[in-house]
């Protein structure tokens, strides 16, 4: 009946973490803490049916070295908490062995090098498989920030723009019941620059102006996307239309006063800029205007900016 019994806790205890796993958004921590408990749980019950079992330790000590494989390769664990496992595990059985078994020293010795061998192979192959893992989730952030980046200039691209910023940052704005301001920026003559000095010192001039726009936004809360050429859009959550238009104003003075010295030939370029600006409230009151609508009121604000004489700022409120 204890065996029995023993082996019913393993199995509800094993179920039991697995469905928390699978219906509950577990943590990284939650998940190690359900794994480690599930195997201090099963290495407990398999102690106590070897007791009772003392006859069968050779076959408990091959059950034990598969359960070690298991622990350090199958179960998602931290490597710490698995190799204190088993390492305790593994001197626990080999002193009820002593204790409890009618063996022989020389079956001892030979189990105790099976189950040292065992806990060798599952650590040094944890390790690997820890150290590959580890790599590859950086090659993974790599690729995804080299395809969610303009390579130029590190500012978000259009693809992103459209598959992550448009819909986050309007939910937000409706969540929140928040402002929502976007500002459209446009180099002026920037095919200019690029005939007189050619396309390294038009590359510099994109790079200065991206630098400029990082440095006076908020990090990690405002978005920089290249959205054309030589057009940049940025996402001012919680921003009203005063907040756009003097950030825009210290935007376009700050690039105007720029000196940008290209690193091929030396050169000393100067440039200015041409800001559009739109805001709308995501108030209570439902509104039927979307970022692409925003995006678009900016648009026009950036080439009324450039009719009206271009280095100056134009800027619209849609609601």
């Amino acid at each position: 009946m204890t065996l029995f019994g023993t082996r019913i806790a393993v199995a509800v205890t094993a179920g039991t973490c697995a469905w928390f796993a699978y219906r509950h958004p577990l943590t990284v921590r939650a998940t190690r803490r359900a794994a480690t408990i599930a195997e201090i749980v099963a290495l407990t019950c398999f102690m106590v049916i070897a007791v009772h079992r003392p006859a069968e330790f050779h076959w408990h000590a091959m059950s034990l070295a598969i359960m070690l494989i298991v622990i350090y390769l199958y179960i998602p664990n931290r490597l710490t908490y698995a190799l204190i496992l088993a390492i305790c595990s593994t001197a626990t059985f080999l002193v009820l062995s002593w204790q409890a078994a009618n063996m022989l020293p020389a079956d001892i010795l030979t189990m105790s090098l099976l189950l040292i061998l065992a806990n060798t192979f599952g650590a040094v192959a944890a390790r690997r498989f820890n150290t590959v893992s580890r790599e590859e989730f950086r090659a993974q952030l790599v690729l995804k920030d080299a395809a969610d980046r303009d390579h130029l200039t590190g500012c978000f691209n259009r693809r992103y723009l459209h598959e992550h910023l448009m819909p986050t940052e309007l939910a937000r704005a409706q969540r929140l019941s928040q402002n929502l301001t976007v500002v459209l920026c446009d180099i002026d003559y920037f095919k200019r620059i690029n005939d007189t000095y050619g396309h390294a010192d038009g590359d510099a001039v994109l790079r200065a102006f991206a630098d400029l726009l990082k440095q006076m936004t908020r990090d990690q809360f405002d978005s920089i996307v290249r959205y054309g050429g030589e057009e940049f859009l940025l996402i001012l959550p919680s921003t009203d239309l005063d907040g756009g238009q003097h950030l825009s104003e210290r935007l376009r003075s700050a690039f105007a006063m720029m000196q940008i010295r290209s690193s091929e030939n030396g050169n000393v370029v100067r440039a200015t800029a041409s800001f559009g600006i739109s805001t709308a409230h995501f108030g209570q009151m439902a509104t039927s205007y979307t970022l692409h609508d925003l995006i678009s009121s900016a648009d026009k604000m950036m080439y009324e900016a450039k009719r009206n004489g271009r280095n100056r700022v134009e800027a619209f409120q849609l609601c």
